[in-house]
């Protein structure tokens, strides 16, 4: 059977993701830090929709992370069909005011991690019929975002690595696509240490995991470049190519700088 990777899988869009895939066929190999949450997903993927999971709970952020987690995958199969690069987090706050370490942990998980972990499982990759690298992004690659600054910046690097690796790869069995979504009802905002109010205006148009998900797996395994779920967030993402990049940066730091 083909397998699919999935990173940050213990909640939110990577979980749903995991469930959809499973639902689609796939055996999953599931790894994220919490291991009590990791097993919990096994034993419902195998009730729901009779698929193996196998789990690895260890850091992502750590700088062996990628080398540690393509040795066990490829100790648990040899038909590697998916990638889902999905861990990572945000850090709201000035960036002079905001630990140096924390945002290079931050920049090491959404940035270091899928391009290692992506590199090393290539090999594997190629060796199945038809494959799938999925990268998760946000909406805010397509713009700076005072406050987020590195968080924007560190998905907008993702972003372009996709769209890259994906000519790259064009004639290959490989199919690269980015996700791209806008605020979605996860635990982001807590880990970010955004406050109330900013999580409650968020909340307004945010998206469930589900509907994120369901749109990412469709859009994946149709072999879409880039992938914006919701109409909003296409329009919104869509803007800023044509809307000055100052006034874009204006709107967003209106949104983000206030609640500072």
């Amino acid at each position: 059977m083909s397998y699919a990777l999935v990173t940050g899988a213990s909640r939110g869009i990577g979980r749903a993701i995991a469930l959809l895939l499973a639902q689609r066929g796939y055996d999953l190999l599931l790894v994220a830090r919490s291991e009590d949450q990791l097993t919990n997903l096994a034993l419902e993927i195998g009730t729901r929709h009779k698929r193996q999971a196998q789990v690895l709970a260890t850091d992502l952020a750590a700088p062996a992370a990628a080398e540690t987690v393509a040795a066990w995958a490829m100790q648990q199969t040899e038909q590697l069909a998916v990638l889902v690069n999905n861990a990572g987090y945000g850090l709201w706050g000035r960036f002079e005011q905001l630990s140096l370490a924390e945002q290079q942990n931050m920049l090491q998980l959404n940035m270091h991690l899928p391009v290692a972990l992506t590199h090393a499982l290539l090999p594997a990759l190629h060796k199945t019929p038809k494959a799938y690298i999925l990268n998760v992004a946000s909406t805010a690659a397509y713009q700076a975002v005072p406050s987020l600054t590195l968080y924007a910046a560190s998905k907008a690097f993702l972003l372009s690595f996709s769209r890259g690796l994906r000519y790259e790869l064009k004639t290959s069995n490989i199919s690269v696509s980015c996700l791209s979504p806008g605020a979605t009802t996860t635990s982001f905002a807590d880990r970010a240490g955004m406050g109330a109010e900013l999580q409650a205006t968020a909340n307004k148009v945010s998206m469930t995991p589900e509907a994120v998900a369901a749109a990412a797996v469709n859009g994946l395994l149709a072999g879409e470049a880039e992938i914006i779920p919701g109409v909003l967030n296409k329009v919104s993402a869509g803007l800023t190519s044509v809307v000055p990049k100052g006034i874009v940066e204006k709107i967003a730091a209106g949104i983000y700088e206030k609640y500072l």
